[in-house]
């Protein structure tokens, strides 16, 4: 059950590849805007002007950052010393950066060390060479900009909120940290569950010194609940080893009908420990160790249904943008993430949708260990440029790389309504584009569902999603009457947009309702919305919730859907949970209903 992670402080920002030593440098930092800095101007910047302190890891926008101003700078920058022992300096050091909006520079000790493009996943500089005995200072530099073909998810553009566009984010917002690693190290995993022949597939890029007469080799160890399940040893050539490892113990009956699959009902997780080791001549030693973690479970599609481990599962997702009023994008603590995790499942929901945005890896880890189904999306540009199509393919092929390994993740969503491909109706271009992300997708990936463009005017997609505030329910069950109009373009679900684009067409794919309902409900209305009218009481609202998925839940053909939302976002409304995650009704109640039988199980 991921046991490993707990050895070491459940903070660790990377559980799927745990070392037992590392330094958080989340915490207080100088910090200054940097309005006149025009592109121009190269070096450290300097601490001296720096008259402000930070909370890293909240950006300057947020209450918990200890600034909050919501202003937009286009450049801001950092800086904190470190202690650093003979003993961080024993090998490699590396400085990680969870996430960082937009541009980022990187100086130890004044030297230069990297910059990075992107905003949502990790990346990581070599600081050997940089660093030294004692204390050391970190300063970085970060531009961010207003450019509808940067990758920005629900952050505004413009200086005041608008729709369901909020307050922008800027800088560190994700943590940073360090860690010492040896000559030779792991660099990172794929892991990928094969349950027909009941392996783990590992695939592991290394970092290794060019040394003759060296041999490296990959150990892998596999354990379940304590119990050593199989070992295997495979052979590093061109910086990479690939092996695969048993998971089933013979002779041990909970393996008697195979590998323990991870599902909602029965998230199970097995261990893994591997070794690098450097076998020179007759003599072998240990260089690198890490812990992870994985789950053996298959995802597939037939007869327009989903499946997981072979049986057709309903999906009662809930849409999650992962806001908190205090600190914005970041989560304001560790135990903020397992709540929700824990309400949603309260709610009656076995997954999520997380929405416009790339979570905390913690968050992925505690969705594999809780059991939640998870749609992991692409914040979105709102232009089509030569530039933002560069940019969202490194980014999302990056985010597709780090959170490949995780059980939870069940679905790709690279493009959501037709964002950053606005005429992809008729926009051959455009088409093309989403087709590319699809493929390339598919090329890292091909166990889990992609789903180009969600909510209408699909491309090539495996699963047809439709988005549909519709608030009766009777006008719900009417309109999805005959599948046939809907897919033919006959009946258009939301907003005149039909459910694929132009060229392209249905071909037996599951349907599900990726967004429904929206519905407002707040004792404040001024400057607040929903979709459709606003209830005026708790009844109100649940019946309203009840009738509109009822209406889903008793189409033959729709095998999920997704309510919106978690929580109430600044001025948008239409949570089961106000912003700081109050239930505006009890929990059971939403169970109840997503509790029914569906038209699928009858």
């Amino acid at each position: 059950m991921g046991a490993m992670y707990s050895t070491v402080e459940k903070a660790y920002p990377r559980p799927q590849m745990v070392r037992k030593t590392w330094k958080n440098l989340d915490g207080k930092w100088k910090f200054a805007f940097d309005d006149a800095w025009n592109g121009a101007k190269a070096g450290c910047p300097e601490e001296s002007r720096m008259n402000r302190v930070i909370e890293v890891p909240f950006t300057y926008e947020t209450e918990m950052s200890g600034i909050h101003e919501e202003a937009f700078h286009p450049c801001v920058v950092y800086s904190r010393q470190v202690e650093l022992s003979k003993s961080d300096l024993a090998g490699h050091l590396l400085l990680h950066f969870e996430g960082s909006d937009f541009e980022t520079e990187v100086w130890v000790n004044g030297c230069f060390v990297g910059s990075h493009k992107g905003a949502y996943e990790r990346f990581t500089f070599d600081i050997t060479d940089a660093a030294r005995e004692g204390e050391n200072q970190v300063a970085v530099r970060v531009i961010d900009s207003n450019s509808l073909s940067q990758p920005r998810g629900k952050q505004r553009w413009v200086p005041e909120n608008f729709a369901c566009w909020y307050v922008q984010t800027t800088g560190i917002w994700k943590t940073v940290w360090m860690e010492t690693v040896p000559e030779g190290y792991i660099d990172g995993l794929k892991l990928t569950p094969d349950l027909g022949h009941g392996v783990i597939r590992i695939e592991a890029d290394l970092t290794i010194p060019s040394e003759e007469l060296t041999e490296w080799m990959l150990q892998a160890e596999v354990s379940y609940d304590g119990t050593c399940v199989s070992t295997a040893e495979g052979s590093v050539r061109g910086g990479r080893a690939v092996l695969e490892a048993g998971t089933v113990r013979e002779g041990d009956v909970r393996f008697a009908f195979g590998p323990i699959c991870w599902s909602p009902e029965n998230p199970a997780l097995y261990d893994l420990r591997l070794v690098l080791v450097k076998k020179d001549g007759q003599n072998a030693a240990a260089i690198d160790e890490v812990q992870s973690y994985f789950g053996m479970r298959e995802i597939g599609i037939r007869n327009g249904k989903v499946l997981l481990n072979g049986r057709p599962i309903y999906q009662k997702l809930i849409l999650d943008q992962g806001y908190w009023p205090q600190s914005g994008l970041t989560p304001p603590s560790a135990d903020a993430l397992v709540e929700d995790i824990d309400k949603i499942h309260a709610a009656g929901f076995n997954g999520l949708r997380k929405h416009m945005k790339v979570e905390d890896e913690r968050f992925l880890y505690w969705c594999d260990r809780k059991g939640m189904l998870v749609w992991s999306e692409m914040a979105a540009a709102y232009e089509f440029t030569d530039s933002a199509v560069r940019q969202f393919t490194e980014e999302w092929m990056q985010v597709v790389k780090q959170n490949y390994s995780h059980p939870c993740i069940v679905t790709w969503t690279p493009f959501n309504e037709s964002w950053g491909v606005p005429e992809i109706r008729t926009s051959r271009e455009q088409q093309a584009f989403t087709e590319a992300i699809y493929h390339l997708t598919k090329a890292v990936d091909p166990m889990r569902p992609v789903i180009c463009n969600d909510g209408w005017e699909h491309t090539v997609s495996d699963i047809l999603t439709l988005h549909d505030y519709e608030e009766f329910g009777e006008h719900f069950a009417e309109r999805y009457a005959d599948l046939a109009q809907i897919v033919s373009g006959d009946v258009f679900p939301c907003l005149d947009r039909p459910a694929f684009a132009d060229g392209f067409a249905y071909h037996g794919q599951p349907v599900i309702i990726s967004e429904y309902g929206g519905i407002a409900f707040s004792q404040k209305q001024e400057g607040q919305w929903g979709y459709g009218g606003s209830v005026k009481d708790q009844a109100e609202y649940l019946a309203r919730f009840r009738k509109i998925t009822e209406a889903i839940q008793d189409v033959p053909y729709i095998v999920g859907y997704c309510y919106t939302q978690v929580s109430d976002v600044q001025q948008e409304v239409n949570g089961i949970m106000t912003g700081d995650r109050r239930f505006k009704l009890p929990p059971e109640q939403f169970a109840e209903v997503n509790g029914r039988r569906t038209a699928m199980h009858r």
